[in-house]
């Protein structure tokens, strides 16, 4: 018999407490209690085919009933004559539902937090109440994070690092742990003039909220020796940061981008060349670099369904970019040298050229064959050179 069990009615108002709803009343939101559980109950036909389960059922139910209330209902049994059987299971209070589940101490935590919270910082509430499970994995550092929310509207859009915040307990992993959090809290606590709505998510945050950000990163080579930045014997291996690198006026007509560092590292001389290493998807580091418009820019990635989607990326900062080494006869004239892309990309990609469109269609579609894809690492350097000689 598929009869309501004390487990069931368990089982029931955990769900309750999945979803929230048991502590949101702590916090102001709208009470759950009183409240009907779900019953499923033997009919008429039940009792005769099946009397002595019945009875069974219903002391178990009536045994385990000291955390919800049972409303009765008489049946008359032409055989079995009148007997009383559940017909509602009720649930009157809050406690009565925490203890039921044993929620108790845990709601008690979540009552302390609230507390603190309404003297700390009342404009957090709302949060608390949209996310009361969340608040209670977060117990242990609550506290400093509500004084993170404090000193920062007392130092709106600071200027300074994460790390010279200077506040008790408070420390860079751990506002770096939970940015995510903060952002929203933050967003609760400070004027809007505080907050910088064009940056969003946990890379965004510092910009969002007027910290200084950790200085993007640019890493190139000069691969003409008459135009070397540093001295001929020197290795030309530069990183700059994005600001630096933004300021250049290199002598340069030929930029590549590559994503294998030993490709980026061996890429041999060409005349006012230089490459940079790109590193798979983000381009945020070239994206102020107004002087590479001005260039030959070619993208050398692996030809398949990624390598193609960072080509598409990166041409949202450089419309005329030209794919290097990403063409079909190039994947054709190493056939041997296949290997399999593990997670192949399915989406359109609408700024490729119709020759690139057709490959990486080729591809996504398994038409040359099972999610084929060649690294560019594994085209050979006389190949290259030739290539290049074409250019």
């Amino acid at each position: 018999m598929k009869w309501t069990t004390p487990a069931d009615l368990r089982a029931q108002v955990q769900k309750l407490w999945e979803r929230g709803l048991l502590l949101a009343p702590l916090s102001g939101g709208e009470p759950v209690f009183p409240r009907r559980l779900s019953l499923k109950a033997p009919a008429s036909r039940d009792l005769s085919d099946g009397f002595s389960e019945a009875r069974g059922w219903i002391a178990r139910l009536s045994k385990a009933s000291g955390l919800y209330r049972i409303v009765w209902r008489r049946v008359n049994h032409p055989v079995l004559g009148a007997n009383e059987i559940p017909s509602e299971i009720w649930i009157d209070t809050l406690e009565d539902g925490l203890e039921m589940i044993g929620k108790g101490r845990a709601a008690g935590q979540f009552s302390a937090l609230v507390e603190l919270t309404r003297k700390e910082r009342p404009e957090v509430i709302p949060w608390l109440a949209k996310r009361p499970l969340r608040a209670l994995e977060l117990a242990e550092d609550w506290p400093r994070l509500l004084a993170v929310a404090t000193w920062l509207l007392s130092h709106p859009r600071p200027g300074i690092y994460l790390r010279q915040i200077d506040l008790p307990g408070v420390h860079t992993k751990l506002i770096e742990g939970h940015r995510g959090v903060l952002a929203e809290l933050l967003d609760l606590v400070l004027p809007g003039e505080a907050v910088d709505s064009a940056h969003r998510g946990v890379s965004g945050f510092c910009r969002r909220y007027g910290f200084l950000d950790r200085p993007l990163r640019v890493r190139f080579r000069i691969l003409d020796p008459n135009i070397a930045l540093l001295p001929a014997e020197a290795d030309q291996d530069i990183t700059l940061t994005q600001d630096a690198f933004s300021s250049l006026a290199l002598p340069v007509t030929k930029v590549f981008i590559t994503e294998n560092e030993i490709n980026f590292l061996a890429f041999p001389n060409v005349d006012e060349g230089m490459v940079i290493f790109g590193g798979g998807y983000g381009f945020d580091n070239l994206a102020d670099a107004s002087w590479l418009q001005h260039k030959e820019l070619y993208y050398w990635g692996d030809i398949d369904t990624h390598g193609f989607c960072i080509l598409n990326q990166l041409r949202g900062f450089f419309p005329r970019v030209t794919s290097f080494l990403m063409d079909r006869q190039t994947l054709l004239d190493h056939r041997s040298l296949w290997g399999v892309e593990d997670r192949p990309e399915r989406g359109t990609l609408g700024r490729l050229d119709p020759a690139e469109s057709s490959l990486y269609d080729e591809l996504r579609r398994n038409t040359l064959g099972d999610r084929v894809r060649l690294e560019q690492e594994r085209i050979g350097f006389d190949f290259l050179r030739e290539v290049l000689k074409n250019l």
